[in-house]
């Protein structure tokens, strides 16, 4: 199936979205305190996008029942927000989110530490943050996806973490996941790897681990977890790749 090209008017749509979702995530990082409750901070999340006239990107999704997915240390992604649970002192918090406007998803995620946290802990969204840029630097017309997951392998690999494999970006616009589908790793076994062009929309998302890379599902059905109970890390942003390079569409 042919990779989406945004025409003008969905592009300004996904910038508008964007912008919505990138002060989004700026103030939940300034809400994130010890003692505050992961509902909480969903509950601020969908009030503050519908004042802003978009729609959350994730609530009813699949049946997805919030407008954030919060995770905590071993929890990797799709994490629900709760009533009782509470941040504290040395967790290491994810929050990512979807955004619709005008009928355009972005979608993106940060990791934070809540508090004093281990300095593996602050390696891990150092290096996160370091993979999500290198990335998107490498992102321009010409350059074939798999260039991408590359790049985050290597980076990650230098810093002794493990990529969690079942985990991927993905393109993004009128769905929240299109192709091309965005390893976090070098693939050597496709020969059909896409090249990027002007107008494609995608959210690149280092996704991993201080333990073994493999997770399971927790009870909920919802949230995956490390299966070793070590802690993970995620960091994502919407670009759009434009004539000559790329533009992060979830930032401020």
């Amino acid at each position: 199936m042919p990779i989406p090209i945004k025409n003008e008017a969905e592009i300004k749509a996904m910038r508008e979205g964007g912008k919505i979702l990138a002060n989004l995530l700026e103030e939940i990082r300034l809400r994130a305190k010890v003692g505050v409750s992961t509902y909480e901070l969903d509950e601020f999340a969908e009030k503050f996008i519908k004042r802003h006239g978009a729609t959350p990107g994730f609530k009813g999704y699949k049946g997805f029942p919030a407008t954030l997915c919060t995770t905590i240390d071993e929890e990797v992604v799709h994490g629900i927000p709760d009533k009782n649970r509470y941040l504290k002192e040395g967790d290491l918090f994810t929050v990512d989110c979807g955004v619709i406007y005008e009928g355009l998803y972005t979608d993106a995620a940060r990791s934070m530490g809540i508090g004093k946290i281990s300095n593996e802990k602050e390696k891990l969204i150092e290096t996160a943050k370091i993979a999500l840029k290198e990335a998107i630097r490498v992102a321009k017309p010409g350059t074939r996806v798999g260039k991408i997951g590359e790049t985050i392998e290597k980076i990650v690999k230098k810093a002794g973490f493990k990529i969690i494999k079942d985990l991927t970006g993905h393109g993004i616009g009128k769905n929240l996941h299109e192709d091309p589908i965005i390893l976090n790793y070098k693939n050597n076994d496709d020969p059909s790897d896409p090249i990027l062009k002007p107008g494609m929309t995608m959210a690149i998302e280092p996704i991993f681990t201080t333990g073994i890379g493999k997770i399971k599902e927790a009870e909920d059905k919802w949230t995956l977890v490390t299966i070793d109970k070590e802690p993970s890390v995620q960091e994502e942003n919407t670009i759009l790749i434009t004539q000559k390079n790329n533009e992060i569409l979830t930032c401020i």
